[in-house]
């Protein structure tokens, strides 16, 4: 059987790269050993989504005489939480199930791995192996948890975040090993049901890629919520007890033991590159990832990676356009797509995390941005200022803006508080439109609502605010 494109899993990279191309014209199809949607929609993005917003309505509930209204007790039912959750998830993969379907795309159930650059051999669940030919071959085969040496998960008293979106039962109390965006928000979300949380971070702050005045105010409002937090601090050894674990943690005074019911693993992720054919057609990788160019061909024509397995930032939407950009190249090559597509500028892409309060960012932090040689005007407004922030009862965080002092340029944008994840993309969008402070302070942001926080915030910098 033969196609122009066959994409090698189904996660935000792959589907998204496979209906594009099938829209373009070319006979598709995507091979998935699991379940379609990938880990996002399956075990990442969406399910925590749905855990966290269960944790918020518990928060809600619980603070609900703030807002003049009383209720009775609040009680979280883990059982049905997670079963929402995987609810929410189920729905999402059936919908990617739908798209395939609408878009003409064959859908090759197994695993799938290289033979050749122009072959794909897929073995299904029997054991059975078939190969397909293809002009075009994208690997899209995502990430899993990284493991450290001396802290493997063993699914039961070690666990990453698969196991964190459906345990049996809720943990009293919960080692977190490390503090980007997994970390955090499932610290948060056991924290907010009555689990008894630690996070240990190696590095000298929670939240390590953001500025650092978000990493202050997220360890101010996680220990205002109970959550111990250790920094410069790493997990050791770990023991199984009779009731738990004891880990063994080195900081920067000596070695502490603490005890807990569970360690969660969230040190990182690790691509899915072996045992994918790699070696045999000759791609190259380096650290870990497949090397690509711009357009995301790997070394060796016809094959091209795109998604968590290459360099960059491991988000889905930057592998949703990954896929974009790859297969429209594709077809711009073969004639049959009119445009030559832009590459992706990664100094423009959002990040996001969805504890509780959020955090959005994009662009250089403060210290980043005078590393890079830049002088900077830099403006912050606290959304204890906001008229809505305040009428919503979400007070805490604020919004951080950078711009060049020269010319104008914005550089980054930072921000911590209620819904900052809606917020982010007017700065991702003025950035690519190369706007200044001058054009946004120009454009009328609405009242009352958050996002004018971020115009509030422009005229600190400029030594023009308002309400501040």
């Amino acid at each position: 059987m033969a196609y122009d494109v066959i994409v090698i899993g189904s996660g935000p990279g792959g589907y998204v790269a496979a209906i594009r191309a099938s829209q373009l014209g070319l006979k598709t199809a995507i091979v998935e050993r699991e379940s379609l949607g990938g880990i996002c929609l399956n075990w990442g993005c969406i399910p925590t989504k749905a855990l966290l917003k269960s944790a918020q309505v518990l928060e809600y509930i619980q603070h609900s005489k703030d807002y003049g209204v009383t209720v009775g007790d609040a009680k979280a039912d883990f059982d049905a939480i997670v079963k929402r959750s995987r609810g929410v998830a189920d729905k999402m993969s059936k919908g990617v199930q739908f798209l395939m379907k609408k878009n003409k795309i064959d859908v090759i159930l197994g695993f799938g791995k290289l033979k050749s650059k122009t072959q794909v051999e897929v073995t299904d669940k029997d054991g059975k192996a078939t190969t397909y030919d293809a002009k075009h071959i994208i690997l899209a085969t995502g990430a899993r948890a990284r493991e450290l040496p001396n802290l493997k998960i063993d699914g039961t008293s070690v666990i990453g975040y698969r196991e964190a979106l459906v345990m049996p039962k809720q943990p009293k109390s919960m080692i977190v090993v490390g503090s980007g965006a997994i970390g955090v928000e499932f610290a948060y979300f056991y924290n907010t049901l009555g689990t008894k949380v630690t996070i240990v971070e190696f590095m000298p702050r929670i939240v390590p890629v953001e500025d650092e005045d978000i990493s202050k105010e997220l360890e101010k409002i996680y220990k205002k919520k109970g959550i111990e937090i250790m920094t410069n601090a790493s997990v050791e050894a770990v023991e199984k007890t009779a009731t738990g674990v004891k880990a063994k943690v080195k900081t920067a005074t000596g070695e502490v033991t603490l005890e807990a019911d569970v360690v969660l693993s969230a040190v990182g992720i690790a691509a899915n590159i072996e045992n994918i054919g790699l070696e045999t057609v000759g791609v190259k990788t380096d650290k870990g990832r497949v090397t690509v160019d711009k357009f995301y061909q790997t070394n060796v024509t016809g094959v091209y990676a795109i998604g968590d397995m290459v360099p960059g930032q491991a988000l889905a939407h930057v592998a949703s356009k990954e896929a974009i950009v790859c297969v429209e190249n594709i077809a711009y090559n073969e004639k049959k797509y009119a445009h030559k597509p832009e590459p992706i500028d990664y100094m423009n892409i959002p990040g996001c995390t969805y504890c509780a309060p959020e955090v959005a960012s994009v662009g250089y932090t403060e210290k980043a941005a005078k590393e890079a040689g830049y002088e900077v005007k830099v403006g912050k407004f606290p959304f204890s200022a906001s008229g809505k922030a305040s009428a919503a009862g979400a007070p805490e965080g604020f919004v951080k803006v950078i711009f060049d002092a020269k010319y104008g340029e914005w550089l980054g944008t930072h921000m911590i508080g209620a819904n900052v994840t809606e917020m982010i993309a007017e700065t991702v969008v003025a950035r690519k439109l190369e706007t200044t402070y001058h054009e946004v302070l120009n454009a009328i942001h609405p009242h009352p609502t958050m996002s004018e926080s971020i115009k509030d915030a422009i005229e600190v910098a400029y030594g023009e605010a308002i309400h501040l």
